[in-house]
């Protein structure tokens, strides 16, 4: 589009997600990823380390990266919620870990007209989470949608939201004043 649009976006630190989240599932999602991390590529275990060996501690661990997966687990939900960076490595992994549901809800929120980056973009590297949320898009009808789409599935509800949240890259915050906000007419 060639007409200036006067809306900012605004982003959330990535570590906004944590309100928005159970603690329960936060501690699953952690401990999921942490275990899971020897099956994904040295990228993701790298980007983890890195920020476990800075702002986690594991008791009886000088160095917390030498910890076992199950202790480390443990300790790092209280990271998570205070690092922002920490939690795009995390979901980053998390969505890798989950490559099935990953594209099903990419394909789902595509067909839905979302505006969201490629499936295979670094998330990682956004300020954080957009705010503007789809008007009439809430998490109840994204679930109720993606079981009639996929009626097999084994993803809770929680993980189709969490998914959706990382795939789109925003949290349910503001809808749109009008549908002419996009990210193809904003200033960032």
């Amino acid at each position: 589009m060639t007409e200036k649009n006067d809306k900012q976006l605004s982003f959330l630190p990535f570590h906004a997600l944590n309100h928005f989240m159970r603690e329960d599932y936060r501690r699953d999602v952690v401990r999921e990823t942490v275990l899971g991390l020897s099956q994904l590529p040295a990228g993701f275990r790298n980007q983890i380390d890195r920020h476990v060996k800075r702002y986690v501690t594991v008791p009886g661990f000088r160095n917390s990266i030498k910890a076992p997966p199950a202790l480390k687990a443990r300790h790092l939900p209280d990271a998570f919620e205070k690092n922002a960076d920490l939690v795009a490595a995390v979901l980053a992994a998390w969505a890798e870990l989950r490559t099935d549901l990953r594209q099903q809800v990419f394909d789902l929120l595509s067909e839905r007209e979302w505006e969201i980056l490629p499936i295979d973009a670094d998330r990682t590297k956004l300020p954080g989470f957009l705010t503007i949320w789809p008007k009439d898009e809430d998490f109840e009808v994204i679930n109720t949608a993606f079981s009639e789409k996929y009626p097999d599935t084994r993803a809770t509800a929680d993980d189709v939201s969490l998914m959706t949240v990382w795939i789109s890259g925003r949290l349910p915050v503001d809808e749109p004043e009008d549908s002419d906000v996009s990210l193809e007419n904003s200033d960032s």
